[in-house]
C-alpha cells in the first residue's frame, strides 16, 4: 500500500486507529462538558447566594423600617395622645394597610383587644380569612407598649401578608431569574412569587430571615436550569457521531481486508511475475519519453553487471555504453525516442561493469498505460555474444580450412618444383665439375676461373641441399637432426644475405659468443630460419629514414625447475615494430605485410622451430622495433631429443 507516494504495510488492527482516537477525543470532550457543567453550576450557585443575601437584606430592611413606624404609633398609645377612634384613623395605620399590612391590632395591659384596624365580622373574617389562605401565610409584627413608668403596658400586633412583601420587594429581574419563596424549617411554603413546588431539577439556596421572621427561610429556586452534561446537545452530536464512526470503521475493516487480500493477490502475482521475469533469457528494459529508466529485469542487469536499482532512475549517457561510442550510442539513443527504431530490432555493443564487450541485439515497442497513452519504451535485449563468438569460431574455422588447402596446395606445388628443380641443379653441378676437371688438365688454366667455378659448384650443390630438405620438410619426413654450433650456421646465413644486406645499407650487429653449447638441430633448416628472420628484419628497416640496424644475439638460458638448458638467438631491429600484433597473427599462414609477399616465411620458421622442440616468440622492444626469438635445447640433451622423436614418430607410425 502506498500513502502519499510512500509504501505503507498494512498493520493488522489499523482500521480500529480511527475509532479509538475518536472515542480518545470524545472521552475528553466528556470530560470537558463535564467540566463546563460544574463551573456552571458553581457560577450558578455563587450568583444565587449573591442575590438570596442580598434579597434577604432588603426584606428585613423593609420589615425594620415597619417596626419603626410602628415604633411611632407605640409612642402615640404610649403617651395616650391616641384613642381606639384616633387608632383607627391613624395616617401611618391606613397607609401600612395600603401596602401590605393585612390588620393593625392594639392589645391592651390585660391582654384585652383595645382595637383592630380594620374591625372585622364573623362573616368577613371567614372571607378574609379565605383569602389568606389563597395568597399565602401572614407574618406578624410584635411591639410592646410601655406606660410612663416604663412598664410594659400591652403590645401592638402587626400582621401582614409575606405574598404582597414578596411582591413588592423583589425586583422585576430577579423575579425573572428565580422562584422565590419563603418556607418554614420542614419545607412547608410561607409565600411565593410561583405557584407550585419547587422541580427536582431546579437549583436552589436558602438563607435565614433572621429575628424578624423567625423559623422563616428565603428560598431562591433558579428558573434556567442547567442540563446534565451528558442531556446536552454536544453529546448527542458526538453519540450520532460515534455511530457514523462506528459504521464507517466497520465499512474500513471490511475495505481493508478486501485491499489486503488484493495486495496479497498482487505481491503473489507481482512475485510470479519477478520470477518469470528473472528465468527469462530475454533482458527487459523500460525507459520514460525522457529516456530514463524505470525498470530493468535481473536479467538485464546481469548483462551489465550492475543491480538493477543502480541502473533504475538513470538518464543517457548510460554506464554501459562503451567510451569510444558514445556520440554514436547517444545518436541511436535519440533515434529510438523518436519512435524510428527498426522493427526488425538492432544491434549494438555494451560493456560489462568488469571491461569487456557485450553484443546484443535490441528490439524496440511503445510502453502505453492503461488509457492508451504512450508513456514511453519497452525493449527486448538478447545477449547475442555467444552466436558472434560462434560466428567468429566459424568463420576462423573456415579460413584456417581455406588455408589448410592452400598449404596443401602450396606443399604439392612446392614439391613439384623441388622435384623438377633437383634434375637442373644436378646437371649444373655435372657440368660443373666436368669445367672444373677439364681446366685443371690445362697448364695455363686461369686460377680465378677455377675459383669462380668451385664456388658454383659449392652453391648448387648447397641449393641442392636446400631443396632436398625442403622436399622432405614438406612431406613430413623428419629432419636430420645433429650436433651443430649456432655461430657456424648463423654465419653461413649471413654469408647468404650479404649482398642485399649491404644493398639496404643496413648495419648488421652479431653477438655470438664462441663458447656456447651445441644444440641438436638440422643445420639447413636453422640456417633458413635465421635467413628467413634477418631478411625480414632487413626488409622493415630498409624504407626508413635515418639509422638502419639489425642485430642477431645468441645466448644462452641455464637450466630452471627441471628443464635442460637452452639457446636462444634474437633478432632485432629498430622498424616500426609489429603494430601491436601477437606472435599468433604473424606466424598465420599467409600473413604478411608485404604487398608481394605470400606470408609463408614465419609459418615455415615456427614449423621448424617447433619440429625441434623449440618455441618461437615475437615482442614489440621498449627503444622501437621488432625482436623475434627462438630458443632450442642444448646437445646434452640429444638423448632426450632423439627419443622424444622416436615417440612421435612410433605414434604417426
Amino acid at each position: 500500500m502506498r500513502l502519499f507516494g510512500v509504501a505503507v504495510r498494512l498493520v493488522p488492527g489499523l482500521w480500529a486507529w480511527p475509532l479509538v482516537l475518536t472515542l480518545v477525543f470524545v472521552v475528553g470532550v466528556m470530560a470537558w462538558l463535564r467540566a463546563v457543567e460544574h463551573a456552571d453550576r458553581e457560577a450558578q450557585m455563587a450568583a444565587m447566594i449573591s442575590d438570596a443575601l442580598s434579597l434577604e437584606a432588603q426584606i428585613n430592611g423593609r420589615l425594620d423600617s415597619e417596626l419603626t413606624r410602628m415604633k411611632v404609633l407605640a409612642d402615640g398609645i404610649s403617651g395616650r395622645r391616641l384613642g381606639p377612634d384616633a387608632f383607627a384613623r391613624h395616617p401611618m395605620v391606613l397607609d401600612g394597610l395600603r401596602r401590605f399590612w393585612v390588620s393593625v391590632t392594639w392589645i391592651g395591659n390585660e391582654g384585652r383587644v383595645m382595637a383592630t384596624v380594620p374591625e372585622e365580622t364573623p362573616a368577613q373574617r371567614s372571607a378574609a380569612q379565605a383569602t389568606l389562605d389563597d395568597v399565602g401565610l401572614t407574618g406578624h409584627l410584635h411591639l410592646p407598649l410601655t406606660d410612663g413608668k416604663g412598664r410594659v403596658a400591652g403590645a401592638l400586633v402587626v400582621r401582614y401578608s409575606t405574598s404582597e412583601l414578596l411582591r413588592q420587594k423583589v425586583p422585576w429581574w430577579l423575579a425573572s431569574k428565580y422562584d422565590v419563596r419563603l418556607v418554614d424549617d420542614l419545607g412547608g411554603v410561607y409565600a411565593s412569587t410561583q405557584p407550585g413546588p419547587r422541580t427536582p431539577e431546579q437549583a436552589w439556596y436558602r438563607v435565614s430571615m433572621g429575628p424578624t421572621l423567625p423559623q422563616a427561610w428565603l428560598e431562591l429556586s433558579a428558573r434556567d436550569r442547567i442540563p446534565p452534561w451528558w442531556r446536552t446537545l454536544p453529546v448527542a452530536l458526538m453519540g450520532g457521531f460515534v455511530l457514523l464512526l462506528f459504521a464507517t470503521s466497520a465499512m474500513l475493516r471490511r475495505q481493508m481486508r478486501s485491499v489486503s487480500r488484493a495486495e496479497e493477490a498482487w505481491r503473489t502475482e507481482a512475485a510470479w511475475r519477478t520470477a518469470m521475469e528473472d528465468s527469462l533469457a530475454v533482458g527487459l528494459r523500460a525507459r520514460d519519453l525522457d529516456g530514463r529508466l524505470v525498470y530493468v529485469n535481473k536479467t538485464m542487469a546481469d548483462m551489465v553487471g550492475y543491480q538493477p536499482e543502480e541502473l533504475v532512475g538513470l538518464l543517457p549517457p548510460m554506464p554501459y555504453w562503451l567510451p569510444d561510442e558514445i556520440g554514436q550510442s547517444m545518436t541511436r539513443h535519440l533515434r529510438n525516442m523518436a519512435g524510428k527504431a527498426p522493427r526488425m530490432g538492432y544491434e549494438s555493443r555494451w560493456q560489462h561493469r568488469d571491461g569487456r564487450v557485450v553484443d546484443v541485439m535490441i528490439f524496440e515497442a511503445p510502453l502505453v498505460d492503461a488509457k492508451g497513452q504512450q508513456i514511453g519504451w519497452m525493449a527486448s535485449v538478447l545477449n547475442i555474444t555467444e552466436r558472434k563468438q560462434m560466428e567468429e569460431r566459424e568463420r576462423r574455422q573456415m579460413e584456417a580450412m581455406a588455408h589448410q588447402a592452400r598449404l596443401t596446395m602450396l606443399g604439392e606445388v612446392a614439391s613439384t618444383l623441388a622435384h623438377e628443380l633437383n634434375q637442373p641443379l644436378t646437371v649444373i653441378a655435372s657440368y660443373n665439375a666436368g669445367v672444373i676437371n677439364a681446366l685443371s688438365r690445362q697448364p695455363e688454366a686461369d686460377p680465378q676461373l677455377l675459383k669462380a667455378l668451385q664456388r658454383m659448384g659449392e652453391q648448387a650443390a648447397h641449393a641442392g641441399r636446400i631443396v632436398k630438405r625442403i622436399r622432405e620438410f614438406l612431406t613430413r619426413r623428419e629432419p636430420q637432426l645433429e650436433p651443430c654450433g649456432l655461430p657456424a650456421v648463423i654465419e653461413s646465413g649471413m654469408a647468404l644475405l650479404r649482398k642485399d644486406i649491404a644493398r639496404l645499407n643496413v648495419e648488421l650487429a652479431m653477438d655470438c659468443p664462441a663458447n656456447l653449447p651445441e644444440v641438436v638441430a638440422d643445420p639447413v633448416l636453422l640456417e633458413q630460419v635465421v635467413v628467413n628472420l634477418v631478411r625480414n628484419a632487413c626488409d622493415a628497416v630498409g624504407t626508413q629514414d635515418g639509422p638502419r640496424r639489425v642485430s642477431v644475439r645468441v645466448a644462452c638460458l641455464p637450466a630452471d625447475d627441471g628443464e635442460r638448458a637452452r639457446v636462444r638467438v634474437c633478432v632485432e631491429d629498430n622498424g616500426p615494430g609489429l603494430g601491436g600484433r601477437t606472435t599468433e597473427q604473424i606466424c598465420a599462414p599467409f600473413f604478411s605485410t608485404k604487398a608481394e609477399g605470400m606470408g609463408m616465411g614465419l609459418a615455415i620458421c615456427r614449423s621448424i622451430i617447433e619440429l625441434h622442440y623449440g618455441t618461437m616468440e615475437a615482442a614489440e622492444r621498449p627503444e622501437g622495433g621488432a625482436s623475434l626469438c627462438f630458443t632450442l635445447p642444448v646437445a646434452d640433451g640429444a638423448a632426450e631429443v632423439e627419443g622424444e622423436i622416436e615417440g612421435q614418430r612410433a605414434q604417426e607410425a
